[in-house]
């Protein structure tokens, strides 16, 4: 492989690991408007979406490997196929964890809501608005960028916790309620994991960029 058929192959990669934040970012967006509408359609359509972040992160993966073998890659150049693999890998998770939150929604379909979920519609386009950040942050190599999609984790964990004591709350009040709240506090929890992925490809990108390893998820 020429120098210029390696750079055109991390390009393709690059585009594949964008295509498959896209889907995941839709993925996350669907899985909570399917909550909230109890739209079990839409729940099913984030499932099987999963299909395809799965059959994407394989796909990566093996290109990732034959990179690694075709010749002798620049530092950088493995530096780019390593945060790869890592970015991959939160991508899936996060996919995973909407597919969760489709799951509660089938099994939530059919009960009347205790509460209206616009908190937790809240906390949702928190994390759409980081993960779009993050990804753009990622697109551009922008390391300030990626700093700023970090700092909306801030309020997503005030938002997890003021709506933790909430739905603590109700079910102190009421047992009955106990088995729903359970499902929606699982919601929030399924959430802030999900902002916790996008922390991680903030720093991928910033190692990336850098060479520096940060932890910003304490």
């Amino acid at each position: 492989m020429t120098r210029t058929g390696f750079d055109y192959a991390l390009e393709e990669m690059h585009n594949d690991v964008l295509r498959m934040g896209s889907i995941v970012e839709k993925q996350i967006h669907k899985c909570v408007e399917s909550l909230v509408k109890q739209d079990s359609k839409l729940a099913n359509e984030t499932i099987k979406d999963d299909d395809l972040v799965d059959n994407l992160q394989k796909e990566i993966d093996d290109k990732c490997i034959k990179l690694t073998g075709k010749e002798q890659p620049l530092a950088i150049d493995l530096r780019t196929i390593f945060i790869t693999t890592k970015l991959i890998t939160d991508l899936e998770r996060m996919a995973d964890h909407a597919v969760d939150i489709a799951k509660v929604t089938l099994r939530l379909e059919n009960e009347k809501y205790v509460k209206e979920l616009t908190d937790i519609s809240d906390m949702s386009e928190l994390v759409n608005n980081m993960i779009k950040k993050a990804l753009d942050a990622y697109v551009s190599m922008n390391v300030e960028e990626a700093y700023k999609a970090c700092e909306i984790d801030d309020e997503i964990d005030g938002k997890y916790k003021n709506i933790f004591s909430n739905i603590l709350e109700i079910m102190v009040q009421d047992h009955k309620k106990v088995a729903q709240m359970t499902q929606l506090l699982f919601v929030c929890k399924y959430l802030e994991r999900i902002a916790d992925h996008v922390t991680n490809i903030c720093e991928e990108t910033i190692y990336l960029v850098t060479g520096e390893q940060k932890d910003l998820n304490e």
